[in-house]
């Protein structure tokens, strides 16, 4: 992994949701420079503390992005070259790094490779680089079936066994690092097979040694596919889901166990961490109770990993994903031209999003930190972080009554609320209120 991974943050933005582009891709191509708007909130990310600016897809595509029509094109929607290039420009200028979205396990129907397949029959030059099953005599014109990427026909899944996919996706990854991209997030790498990213991500390291590679990763055996693909790292699901899980439920045992998991992948690589995303409801709205937000911010910031902040989320902006056309927009919203029209009822959360990402940054350490539990019960929760000689002490409550939670090595209070009963002693023991949490130093 780059040696400037280890203090990144991300701001995680959907481009097209976020400049409020139309739904379908302009029927005549017609450029409409939007892009720009992301400029005026760099600041903002900065001001948050983020260093990297995740961008989802930016090239051109049908209709949500994630149906890419050509991966060396910026949508239209957005601008062109020298949009992208202005943005990477402004956000380089302000310390932030640049992640792009890439799709490379489908593409969309109207892909000129598809296209070819479907005008020209079994003897395009591209028809290798899809899984299609013809006709006994097929004709120009004639459409084979073909897999598809979990059943949406749309989306046309490519052969990763096929040498040409491997040089086209090689090219692609290394012509945007060239423009100035840091590294890319690799949409879908579960359904990939392993061996075509430990293929084509060596062929990209040669040219470009300090990308930061992270691919999609919803379920299996995280460490195994990292080793396997080469990639530094992958999607931490596991944690994102036992974290609202556990403080839904009152089952503080479920994060332990998680958390137990969490320090298994971080002897092979550092996970890509977070509570939301662009493709699941926002954590505000996922939360049973709002004053349980602090507490799974808590956690992100302070065990090991890279961690994400999707933007609205650091304004505890509430959206529910639905399993319907269009369900993704209420996470995917539109924003205001600047920072200032924001509702002000979101910035205390803005401000504890500051004051934890200023904590990380004081112990760049917790970056590989592990987690060591103190206490467990189902509604209280205390554990240690530590790594490199340095350790700090977390406490959770999820109870309606104030709770002492054993916490070996509590001293100094370094965020949240609480008190110390024996301070820095293996009897210490941290006093909080209702619904309260706790940093302390260890």
């Amino acid at each position: 992994m780059p040696d400037w991974v280890q203090d990144a943050v991300w701001w995680h933005v959907y481009p097209l949701g976020f400049v409020g582009a139309e739904r379908d891709a302009p029927a005549d191509g017609a450029v409409t420079s939007r892009l720009g708007r992301l400029t005026g909130w760099l600041d903002y990310a900065v001001e948050l503390g983020a260093n990297g600016l995740a961008l989802g897809p930016v090239f051109a595509s049908s209709t949500h992005g994630y149906d890419t029509v050509d991966h060396r094109r910026i949508d239209p929607r957005l601008g062109d070259d020298a949009d992208f290039d202005a943005l990477v420009s402004a956000a380089h200028d302000r310390g932030l790094r640049v992640l792009l979205d890439g799709v490379f396990n489908h593409v969309g129907r109207e892909h000129p490779a598809f296209r070819a397949v479907v005008e020209q029959g079994p003897g395009a030059p591209t028809a290798e680089w899809f899984r299609l099953r013809w006709p006994a005599d097929p004709r120009p014109g004639t459409e084979p079936e073909y897999d598809t990427f979990e059943g949406h026909g749309q989306l046309v899944a490519l052969d990763h066994s096929s040498p040409a996919v491997a040089d086209w996706v090689t090219e692609v990854m290394t012509h945007w690092l060239d423009r100035g991209a840091d590294g890319w997030r690799l949409d879908a790498a579960y359904a990939v097979p392993t061996s075509f990213w430990a293929t084509v991500l060596p062929r990209v390291r040669e040219r470009h040694p300090d990308a930061y590679l992270v691919g999609e990763v919803i379920h299996g055996d995280y460490a195994r596919f990292v080793q396997e693909s080469g990639l530094d790292a992958v999607t931490q699901y596991e944690l994102w889901k036992a974290l609202w899980s556990s403080l839904n439920d009152g089952n503080l045992h479920e994060l332990a166990h998680a958390l137990g998991r969490h320090d298994g992948f971080l002897d092979t690589f550092v996970p890509l961490t977070f509570v939301g995303n662009h493709d699941v409801t926002r954590i505000a709205s996922r939360l049973a109770d709002s004053r349980h937000l602090a507490h799974a911010l808590a956690v992100l910031f302070t065990v090991g990993g890279t961690p994400t902040v999707y933007a609205g989320d650091e304004q505890a902006f509430t959206g529910v994903k639905e399993d319907r056309a269009g369900g993704d927009d209420a996470v995917r919203p539109a924003f205001p031209d600047t920072p200032d029209e924001l509702a002000p009822y979101g910035w205390p959360t803005y401000r504890l999003h500051q004051e934890l990402i200023g904590l990380r940054r004081r112990h760049r350490w917790l970056h590989r930190a592990r987690t060591t539990p103190l206490h467990r019960d189902n509604r209280q929760l205390g554990y240690a972080v530590s790594a490199d000689g340095q350790r700090l002490v977390v406490v959770l409550n999820l109870a309606d009554s104030p709770a002492a939670v054993p916490a070996a090595g509590a001293a100094e209070l370094l965020a949240g609320s609480g008190s110390v009963r024996q301070p820095g002693t293996d009897r210490a023991v941290v006093e909080l209120g209702a619904h309260g949490w706790a940093i302390l130093d260890g």
